[in-house]
């Protein structure tokens, strides 16, 4: 599991190796809510392309492994208790999009306000993907019940009206 102290540890390892770092997932959730709502079997982030390597070495400096490599896409960082970071990499565009690569060979935007975002995680300020961005990035796939959850927190904090398939 990957704890609150976790990801700020996680958040302060790369960025004292010169990655910037914005939370996604549960976590960026969480963060954007201002408290832990469930336990996380990971911490998703994302980084500029450029920043993936200084990122792997810092990981791997701090006893992860690389478990899933996708290049261009994204990498999984595993430690040996299953701590895991999975790392989402982005381009940055002239107006501030990140696009990724997906495995499928085609690329998800992910729009320049969404960068924009602050959360908190036990009383600390940390970057995180908007609310409209997180809700953006629980489209195009079924959902589980957890991200049914984790949509309807989001909406209902920030005054958003869900999309399909999250809305009535």
């Amino acid at each position: 599991m990957m704890g609150a102290s976790d990801v700020l540890h996680t958040v302060d390892l790369l960025a004292g190796a010169g990655v910037r770092v914005w939370l996604d997932g549960g976590w960026g959730v969480d963060a954007l809510l201002g408290e832990q709502t469930r336990e996380h079997d990971d911490l998703d982030i994302v980084v500029p392309i450029p920043d993936a390597d200084a990122a792997r070495r810092a990981l791997e400096a701090a006893g992860f492994a690389i478990v899933e490599d996708e290049a261009t896409a994204q990498f999984v960082a595993r430690a040996a208790d299953d701590r895991r970071v999975d790392v989402h990499t982005v381009a940055f565009d002239d107006e501030g999009a990140g696009w990724q690569r997906l495995a499928d060979g085609g690329r998800w935007r992910y729009p320049p306000k969404g960068f924009a975002g602050e959360g908190w995680v036990v009383g600390r300020r940390v970057a995180c993907l908007t609310a409209e961005v997180q809700i953006l990035c629980h489209t195009g796939y079924d959902p589980d019940d957890g991200d049914r959850r984790d949509v309807a927190l989001l909406a209902a904090r920030f005054g958003l009206v869900p999309p399909a398939p999250y809305g009535p």
